[in-house]
């Protein structure tokens, strides 16, 4: 199969020409012509969410078997090819019967593939818990990090730690040989966090929330995260962040930040009262927080419309969408097979029009989304 008349996304950049492909790419260059018509529209790789509790009613940790392939078509149908479960801080029986769920579970042909698992928690500062149970978090405990990744099949990709905590560089430097270690719900100050970058951790989780500001004095996790060379999560659905700070992000960290929904079950949903990791919360007009409070509570938005709100921001087109793709695919390990439209890599792509509003969905060479695209001359 081929699409031509498109702006393909390579190596960084909209170059024009064409796809060939049958359920992984072929081709991706100038010389692709005939095929299907892209009326001129962008092709860039599926979206890769690695930080999302859920959508449309459901949420990864409910261990909810028969939610998951409508949640997956969610994410699908707005451009999420590849997303990564993420868990809250539960109990631990919990956590193993929804990893255990998240093992099995298959994704129907027209929903987005799970890449790997990420846990958020439970080794959380409860003093900086945001919208998780502060009840429920638990200092670094390799033996509970063991059972879960055994629960969870070998998926787990990422988890959340606080290193301030007692034993965390251990911990660190333990479990950064499973999986990537991520800063995050934490306290920690810019010593601690270094230290913990040294360590073995790679990443740092939702940057600026919950975890203390950036201070010409007390630069904390932030600047640790600039200096140990670390990767970034942004949310960037214009609540969580302030635009100038989105733009501020991408100018420090730049191949290195990650775009994530942080999503939960309310993304999708009308106003309403909703839950996440069993605490009540309150979406009311795109906002979710804890019921009752200010706190946010993760956001209402997927992948696809927080991108095109951080190039509304400021956000180079080209550099949200390798933080919407390539970065994460990198972060865990998945970047041989999915996030840039590479010969031999998944058939897995999205146009956009001008507006950067979807056109179409292929899922391994497949449209799953869209209406029709026509013959080409």
């Amino acid at each position: 199969m081929r699409i031509g008349n498109a702006r393909v996304f390579q190596n960084g950049a909209f170059v024009a020409g064409g796809l060939a492909y049958t359920d992984v790419v072929t081709a991706a260059d100038t010389d692709v012509r005939g095929g299907l018509d892209a009326e001129g529209c962008r092709i860039i790789p599926g979206l890769v969410d690695i930080h999302s509790h859920g959508a449309v009613g459901a949420d990864a940790s409910d261990g909810a078997a028969e939610m998951l392939p409508e949640l997956a078509r969610y994410y699908a149908a707005g451009g999420v090819t590849s997303w990564c479960p993420t868990t809250m801080t539960l109990d631990e029986t919990e956590l193993i019967r929804a990893l255990r769920v998240l093992r099995e579970f298959r994704s129907p042909a027209d929903g987005a593939r799970v890449a790997g698992v990420n846990l958020e928690g439970p080794f959380l500062n409860r003093a900086k818990c945001g919208a998780q149970d502060p009840d429920l978090c638990r200092m670094p405990d390799m033996a509970l990090f063991d059972r879960l990744c055994d629960a969870a099949g070998g998926l787990v990709r990422l988890i959340t730690v606080a290193p301030e905590l007692p034993g965390a560089p251990d911990f660190i430097r333990a479990a950064s040989r499973t999986c990537v270690v991520s800063l995050g719900h934490t306290a920690a100050d810019y010593d601690t966090a270094m230290a913990a970058y040294d360590a073995g951790a790679r990443h740092a989780t939702h940057l600026f929330n919950a975890m203390p500001p950036l201070g010409h004095r007390a630069p904390g996790v932030i600047a640790a995260a600039c200096d140990a060379g670390a990767t970034v999560e942004l949310i960037a659905d214009g609540l969580h962040v302030h635009p100038a700070v989105v733009r501020l992000t991408y100018q420090l960290f730049r191949d290195k930040l990650v775009l994530v929904s942080d999503s939960a079950r309310c993304a999708g949903m009308p106003d309403g009262d909703y839950t996440l990791g069993g605490q009540p919360i309150t979406l009311c007009g795109g906002r979710a927080t804890l019921r009752g409070t200010d706190t946010l509570a993760g956001s209402a938005v997927h992948l696809m419309e927080a991108l095109r709100r951080a190039v509304s921001f400021g956000v180079p087109p080209e550099a949200a969408v390798t933080a919407a793709t390539l970065t994460p695919a990198r972060i865990i390990g998945r970047d041989g097979e999915i996030g840039t439209l590479a010969p031999g890599k998944r058939a897995d792509f999205v146009l956009l029009d001008e507006a950067w509003n979807v056109r179409a969905v292929f899922l391994g060479g497949r449209q799953i989304a869209g209406a029709p695209l026509r013959q080409g001359p």
